[in-house]
């Protein structure tokens, strides 16, 4: 489905999830959710230190609740075996690096990009030495992307000083993208890879193992799941998470916090309970 500019919202304008559950109950009807959750911001709340992103215990319980009834995964910017040390649900699939790798519930690992991974190692070098003693800013290498994580609190010019850097090292190695997120940047393999088309091939594995139709549901709160959101217009539901900025967005409905999912993903789990 080709998906034109005015179908953007604002992400104020959405209605929220919760409230039109049985509107999107209706829409399950027919067929099995298959439920793709992004982790920072979405399953727990946006942290400076990334290591203090801590799932809470209590979502946890919804994700395993949900996982028993129907496909789960996590979809995440976050290294693989990072996010998946930090979810800790078996028998659902993980994907990090936006996408870039992926595993399955048996353990196959699925990849993407490794051609660029001296690229990578030439950036990440070249961004440590650029922003080397800027104390607003830190590098974490991650196996298919550089994140260079910044404070603004403390420092309003860091965001400028990072993306100068960032742009820099873009120019010099052309394997190589920018890209952004709350207070973020990231340098990734310059190929057509991200958590939309992720997402499609995960959903793509479930058809063919499962040999049913599947509605993809992805829920996840930053411009980096805007690719997911797009990518499942007119096949399935996007729901944001509502952040600071009211920003433009292809998903369907909106909830307000990290709480809110938790319930949301408890509400999906009775509903497919009661299928």
């Amino acid at each position: 489905m080709d998906v034109s500019p005015q179908d953007e919202r604002r992400i104020r304008e959405l209605p929220s999830a919760l409230a039109a559950g049985a509107r999107i109950a209706e829409r399950l009807a027919s067929a099995t959710p298959a439920v793709f959750l992004d982790y920072d911001g979405t399953l727990t709340s946006i942290v400076d230190d990334p290591a203090a992103a801590v799932l809470p215990p209590a979502t946890r319980r919804s994700i395993e609740r949900l996982a028993v009834r129907v496909p789960v995964a996590v979809v995440s910017g976050r290294d693989l075996r990072d996010v998946k040390a930090l979810v800790g649900v078996e028998g659902i699939h993980y994907a990090g690096s936006h996408g870039f790798e992926v595993l399955a519930p048996d353990g196959t690992l699925h990849r993407q990009g490794e051609a660029y991974l001296p690229a990578l190692a030439r950036g990440a070098e070249a961004l440590e030495r650029r922003i080397a003693g800027d104390s607003g800013a830190w590098i974490e290498r991650k196996t298919f992307a550089i994140a260079v994580h910044y404070r603004v609190r403390e420092d309003p010019g860091v965001g400028t000083r990072i993306e100068r850097a960032v742009d820099e090292v873009v120019a010099g190695e052309p394997r190589l993208r920018k890209t952004g997120g709350k207070r973020i940047f990231e340098l990734r393999p310059a190929l057509a890879w991200d958590k939309g088309t992720a997402v499609l091939s995960i959903l793509a594995m479930l058809t063919r193992s499962a040999r049913e139709d599947f509605v993809p549901i992805y829920v996840g709160d930053d411009v980096t799941d805007e690719d997911a959101f797009r990518a499942l217009r007119g096949v399935g539901l996007g729901v944001v998470v509502e952040g600071e900025e009211d920003r433009g967005t292809w998903a369907d409905y909106s909830l307000p916090d990290p709480d809110a999912v938790r319930h949301f993903l408890d509400t999906l789990a009775e509903l497919a309970r009661g299928a």
